[in-house]
């Protein structure tokens, strides 16, 4: 079995069944979702690594559903819909959609598409682990992950086991917003509410040790997760003796 995750996202039950039964055919793992709602719900829960998204669902419209996603993640999104006009391209792509497949398709062009995501997902893989060292820096904080260790401004952070973990996972994903029940996951296994309400706690006692400038470090999105934001290096500071 492919270990690549698609999420599709239709409400036509034939055209739906359709994508279900080719990706099983070549061996895909698959989640489906009827509306916008189950959409967002399995892509949040789930983390799928491709989303095959219809714009005309009965309770949302797909760009809708794009730009909530993209609100916390990267994962690419292929539009696959019957809105064959020029403007419903561009504004699904503005929106943060990866390709545009019009309706009808053909199986083959379906399977195409999605290799070519598929080779972009692995070279991106592929520099992010030539570009990740063992060392990671971002402004005056620095992470050792051989040595288990992390500095601010050279001085070691005392950290309790699940706050450096934590930082580690913010880390590792600079840049991107992660939500409650990702990190939650990571961190416990489960995506519990009461574990929401601990991670509440050891992003606030991490926050402390960081120092008062944390919050150029970690950004808060209320209701969705946290991001690691990267901090420019200011070159007068590196130019000091």
């Amino acid at each position: 079995m492919n270990k690549f995750q698609i999420l599709v996202v239709e409400d036509d039950a034939p055209i739906r069944n359709l994508i279900a039964t080719t990706l099983k055919t070549h061996n895909y793992k698959y989640l489906l979702a009827q509306n916008g709602e189950e959409a967002i719900i399995q892509a949040s829960t789930h983390d799928p690594d491709v989303v095959f998204l219809d714009l005309g669902l009965p309770d949302m419209d797909g760009v809708e559903i794009i730009k909530k996603i993209r609100e916390w993640s990267n994962m690419p999104i292929i539009v696959i819909s019957a809105r064959s006009e020029d403007e419903d391209k561009i504004e699904a792509l503005d929106a943060g959609a990866d390709d545009y497949l019009t309706k009808p398709f053909s199986v083959e062009e379906l399977l195409a598409r999605l290799r070519v995501m598929q080779r972009r997902i692995a070279l991106l893989q592929v520099d992010n682990n030539v570009n990740k060292s063992s060392i990671y820096t971002n402004g005056k904080l620095k992470i050792d992950y051989v040595a288990g260790c992390a500095y601010k401004d050279d001085e070691e952070l005392k950290l309790t086991p699940i706050e450096y973990k934590l930082l580690c996972i913010l880390a590792k994903n600079t840049g991107k917003v992660l939500t409650h029940k990702y990190i939650t996951q990571k961190i416990w296994g489960s995506a519990w509410d009461s574990n929401v309400a601990s991670l509440r706690v050891f992003m606030a006692t991490l926050r402390k040790k960081l120092g008062n400038d944390s919050n150029s470090y970690i950004q808060t999105h209320v209701g969705i997760g946290y991001r690691m934001l990267k901090v420019e290096t200011n070159i007068e500071d590196e130019m000091l003796p």
